[in-house]
């Protein structure tokens, strides 16, 4: 009886893995995306979290799912890669939603405006403030949906060939700065210029530019600026926590099983968390690099600070009164910034400027 119920129960064992493996094949189907970026190689924490991003769904996949990751250039120039995803060229992208404020002014609040959140500020509105919906509703125009993939945190001022003491010493300057934060600083009499990072430090050298701002310590330092600018000046106000996005095709999106939908956001989250991680922990190094090597470390002075300030909501009164989906994002913008102001207050500044003050002490 033992033997014949053995028997039976092993062909019953074969007879149901016969039956799974096709049925988990089907549910696992193969399959290829190429992802462009909109940032070069060189910049291994922005570009390496596309490729954290592409391993952690291959993982999650066992490999059925494979993304390729191309650097800015390689398929399509950098400011071009959400006009490949929304053609269909490519299924998806790595970009920031600021370079296309030309379609569509709202776009500048999916990466961060002036004075605006900071990152975790920024990622709270984006899943609990309505930014996800906002920004997602734009870009269903172009074909595309997006979600967060890296943040930069608090950027740097940049580096500049000339001291600021007031406003006035930013007439004419001719600064490389994108996004929103340019249209910004133009009212205050600068010059913006839209220039790639890679022809960032010949442009400063030369002298075409006075001045220019990329991310932070770690990739300044790989730009090499410190050569030929002295003045490293903080915050950078345009941009307190710059939230990149993963964009992808709308008729990709939803040819995809729902679990490799889930894998897809999550990768992207664990992702998003490994950049702002990153960054965390190599700009502090950098930084201190940075003035071994004879960079003047200062802050904006306050007099450009609250001229920014006042250009930044002269702008929005603007583009608000001209675009119902900008004054829609401003809003939104303005009433979770009002209460996340006061908590970070009572809570993490405080607790911040404490640490702060008492650093060294043991």
């Amino acid at each position: 009886m033992k033997r014949r119920h053995f028997i039976g129960a092993s062909a019953t064992a074969l007879a149901t893995g016969a039956v799974a493996a096709p049925a988990l094949a089907q549910t696992q189907p193969e399959v290829k995306w190429r992802l462009t970026s909109s940032f070069p190689r060189s910049l291994d924490t922005i570009f390496g979290t596309a490729q954290i991003f592409a391993k952690y769904v291959a993982e999650a996949t066992d490999g059925r799912f494979q993304i390729q990751t191309f650097p800015a250039g390689e398929l399509v120039p950098g400011l071009q890669a959400l006009d490949a995803v929304s053609s269909g060229s490519l299924e998806c992208a790595q970009t920031a939603t600021y370079f296309y404020t030309g379609k569509d002014t709202a776009l500048a609040f999916g990466t961060g405006v002036p004075f605006g959140f900071n990152s975790r500020q920024q990622h709270s509105w984006w899943f609990f403030g309505g930014g996800a919906e906002i920004i997602n509703g734009v870009l269903a125009k172009y074909n595309v949906t997006s979600m967060p993939l890296g943040n930069s945190g608090c950027q740097m001022g940049g580096f500049f060939r000339k001291e600021l003491n007031d406003v006035a010493d930013l007439k004419g300057l001719k600064f490389r700065i994108g996004g929103i934060g340019g249209q910004v600083l133009a009212k205050l009499g600068v010059v913006p210029q839209q220039i790639a990072p890679s022809d960032v430090y010949p442009a400063l050298e030369r002298g075409s530019i006075d001045a220019a701002e990329f991310v932070g310590p770690y990739d300044d330092e790989k730009l090499g600026l410190v050569k030929v600018a002295k003045y490293y000046y903080y915050p950078g106000w345009w941009e307190g926590g710059a939230m990149l996005h993963l964009v992808i095709n709308n008729a990709q999106w939803n040819a995809l099983p729902k679990h490799y939908q889930a894998i897809v956001r999550n990768a992207a989250e664990a992702a998003n968390n490994w950049m702002l991680a990153k960054y965390d922990s190599v700009n502090p190094p950098a930084l201190r690099r940075l003035v071994q090597q004879g960079v003047e470390l200062k802050p904006f002075p306050q007099s450009i600070m609250e001229a920014g300030y006042k250009a930044s909501y002269e702008l929005y009164n603007e583009l608000a009164a001209a675009n119902p989906a900008f004054k829609q994002a401003l809003d939104s913008m303005l009433a979770i910034r009002a209460d996340q102001l006061v908590w970070w207050q009572i809570a993490e500044y405080a607790f911040d400027s404490y640490n702060i003050r008492s650093r060294g002490r043991g």
